[in-house]
């Protein structure tokens, strides 16, 4: 039997942050994992799947050919594409075994340490765990003060198709592929399905098509935004179903046949080579017994928490397993603060409000805080600006003008920052700045008054805000095709 203050179960990105925040207050750890250290964030998820969004667009710009020159004789191969997204999943890997074994041993004034278990763990009461061992480790009984579930999630499935995870796949099949399908079918038009429609088109050697049951790709967000990634998509030879419902998928001579019926009533049978699942994803608990440990789970299969906190006040869930938003982020902003929470007697809840995604699409998306919809939704008046990447000086140098900036604020004299979208090349840069003025509450002449280097996307935001200021260089009255100032209102 081992004693320990905090046991961690799973060694995704949620876990290993809760075990390491652990270790800065001197505890005694131990995490648990009975797959490979890192979970689905880096083995079937943000780093994997992002490594090989980024092999697709250095591919695309390869063969581009309005750039002065022509790169002749381009070739790929698929098993080198994912020799090389294993090599980046073996870097992460590398970089957790060695800080567990480093810091398996006492330091020099206190005795604990991390140990890392591995096997497959269930409750057998509220305050004991048992360990299976696997190959190369024993079966043991854990006994601690605290405990975390941070298992994460797995890609859901559906009843009346079967995954075999050869020619019917989900997410955590995409790397056991061994050549690029000639053709292709991706259910579910979220971010994940977006993400791996835009990567096989990208790479060229696949015919994609796309089942979206919505009105249009990426729901919950804007139509803009929902509309050019569509559009590109669609140029990249992507057949969207729009409004579409899924009849049947099934296996037939070595392909997946399925069939849709559209909105108009018509029913259309297509023959593809793969077929992937991508409706969401579902928490990992099962074989965890909680019924022993007395955490109780609603009727979705997700365990109820209090600012995770479980049933049971010692027991904690973070991460994936305890929320719809499936982010590395939110998995290690959850790890922190509950051990924060058990050790600092934290009062306060993580806001995520100031909430930041990429989605790696064509062209790449950041997002954070309240898009337009939201806050129509929630009857939020607001004044937003939108502008167009025609006009920022890097995107012109990047040959790269297909995107905008846009930035919502609040409808008063304090203008407060509510939420940004960004589409275009070098996205993701631009969230940083924006991320912690939400977060402060602070205005939008804050964000007018920084100072950008030049030339730099983010200067596509700061010309934002100066427009809701009425002192942008660009004026929307000149440009009026790719500058946007609106104001919304609501009648009482």
């Amino acid at each position: 039997m081992s004693e320990f203050d905090v046991c961690i179960i799973g060694a995704g990105p949620a876990g290993i942050a809760a075990a390491m925040r652990a270790w800065d207050f001197g505890k005694q750890v131990c995490i648990v994992e009975k797959g490979p250290l890192g979970g689905s964030g880096v083995h079937n998820g943000a780093l994997s799947s992002k490594t090989l969004w980024e092999l697709s667009r250095d591919y695309i710009n390869a063969c581009r050919r309005d750039r002065g020159y022509i790169a002749e004789n381009v070739e790929i191969d698929f098993p080198h594409v994912v020799n090389c997204v294993q090599q980046a999943i073996g870097e992460k890997v590398s970089q957790i075994s060695e800080q567990f074994a480093a810091l398996s041993q006492p330091r020099p004034g206190c005795p604990n340490c991390i140990s890392l278990v591995r096997g497959s763990a269930r409750f057998l009461d509220s305050n004991t765990l048992f360990v299976e061992g696997n190959e190369s480790s024993r079966s043991l009984k854990i006994t601690a003060k605290h405990f975390i579930i941070a298992t994460g999630s797995r890609p859901r499935t559906l009843d009346e198709i079967t995954v075999d995870g050869s020619l019917i796949m989900t997410s955590d099949n995409m790397m056991d592929l061994m050549s690029f399908p000639r053709s292709m079918v991706i259910l579910g038009a979220g971010i994940v399905g977006c993400e791996f429609a835009t990567i096989f088109a990208n790479f060229g050697q696949t015919k994609v098509y796309l089942i979206d049951r919505a009105d249009r790709i990426l729901p919950f967000e804007d139509e803009d935004v929902s509309r050019v990634c569509s559009t590109n998509l669609e140029a990249k030879g992507v057949t969207i179903h729009h409004r579409a419902k899924l009849l049947s998928m099934e296996v037939i001579n070595d392909q997946v046949e399925y069939t849709i019926e559209h909105h108009t009533g018509g029913k259309e049978t297509i023959r593809v080579e793969r077929a992937v699942i991508s409706v969401g994803r579902v928490p990992n608990i099962l074989g965890l017994d909680l019924d022993k440990a007395g955490v109780v789970v609603n009727e979705q299969g997700r365990i109820t928490n209090n600012n995770m906190q479980t049933s049971i006040s010692h027991i904690y869930t973070i991460g994936d397993v305890s929320t719809d938003k499936a982010l590395v982020s939110i998995g290690e902003i959850q790890g922190r603060y509950a051990i924060e929470h058990i050790y600092e007697s934290l009062d306060n809840v993580p806001s995520y409000d100031n909430l930041s995604t990429i989605m790696f699409l064509d062209p790449e998306v950041a997002a954070i805080g309240l898009n337009e919809q939201q806050a129509q939704d929630s009857r939020i008046p607001y004044r937003v600006s939108v502008y167009g990447y025609s006009l920022v000086n890097r995107a012109i140098a990047m040959r790269a003008t297909d995107g905008f900036v846009k930035l919502l604020v609040t409808d008063d004299e304090d203008m407060r920052i509510l939420g940004m979208r960004v589409l275009g090349a070098h996205a993701s840069t631009t969230i940083e700045a924006v991320s912690l003025m939400i977060k402060q509450d602070c205005s939008v002449c804050d964000l007018a008054e920084l100072l950008h280097p030049h030339p730099a996307v983010t200067e596509g935001v700061q010309e934002c805000a100066r427009m809701l200021l009425g002192t942008s260089i660009y004026k929307p009255q000149v440009f009026q095709s790719d500058l946007r100032l609106s104001r919304v209102t609501y009648s009482d």
